[in-house]
Formats: structure tokens, C-alpha cells, sequence
């Protein structure tokens, strides 16, 4: 297993841990965030701790088992499904209680053995449906 594959499998575990600091501690001081559900670009670890603790506030029991780890270099490409109950408002949604499922993935770029820059793809509208906000497909 190279070195890269090996951190990523790290990183989900972490981001399953729900340890903030553990979570923070896999990025760079200056990393660059971007996630399709979040209006504008996070820089920093501490953006990326506030962003993991409003999904983890929302989703509680929140757990990403990866689909596929694909390493390129410093590049990974990280394809995942995210399970979990919607207990906490997310993007100014009151909780609903109901379980979702969403598939993502994240394009990760490593630096000196942290994340440097990531950027994630995810399925939201599977998320609004799973919470009762969208009508099935």
C-alpha cells in the first residue's frame, strides 16, 4: 500500500473518530476547502474544524466508508458513501430525524503528509431527498 493510500484510509477513519482535533491535525495550516455545499471556498484548519463540527452536529452518528482510493502522486481521488440521521440543522434546515445517504467524492492534494488542498463532490440533493426536502427520483 503506498504512503498516500495509507493517509486517506487514515483520514476517513478519523473523520469517523468525530474527533475535531484528530480531523484537523490531517490538514495543512493553509489548506484550501471546497465543498459543493458550502457557499465559498474555507482556508485554514480551523475552517475545516468548524465545517466538520456543523456536519458532525447535524449528523451525529455521520460515517464515510470509502468506495474506491485512486493515488496519483500527491493526487487522490477519494469516491465515498456517507450514512447517517439528521439530528441537527444543517444549511439552516431543522433536524427531521431521518436517515440519509449520500455518495462523494473528494479530490485530495497532499503536501509534505497532510492535505493541502481537497476539493468534494457530493450528492446534496440525495441528502435533501433523504431528509424529506425533495421528492424521490
Amino acid at each position: 500500500m503506498t504512503p498516500a493510500k495509507q493517509f486517506v484510509i487514515d483520514l476517513v477513519t478519523a473523520w469517523n473518530s468525530h474527533d475535531l482535533e484528530r480531523v484537523a491535525s490531517h490538514y495543512a495550516l493553509d489548506c484550501y476547502v471546497l465543498d459543493v455545499a458550502i457557499a465559498q471556498p474555507l482556508v485554514g484548519r480551523e475552517a475545516v474544524r468548524m465545517m466538520f463540527a456543523a456536519y458532525f452536529q447535524a449528523f451525529p452518528d455521520l460515517h464515510l466508508t470509502p468506495d474506491d482510493i485512486i493515488v496519483d502522486g500527491d493526487r487522490v481521488a477519494l469516491f465515498w458513501v456517507a450514512r447517517g440521521a439528521h439530528q441537527g440543522s444543517i444549511m439552516q434546515i431543522p433536524p427531521s430525524g431521518r436517515a440519509i445517504q449520500a455518495q462523494g467524492v473528494n479530490r485530495l492534494v497532499l503536501r509534505d503528509g497532510l492535505v493541502c488542498e481537497t476539493t468534494t463532490i457530493w450528492d446534496v440533493a440525495g441528502m435533501l431527498r433523504g431528509i424529506g426536502l425533495l421528492p424521490d427520483l
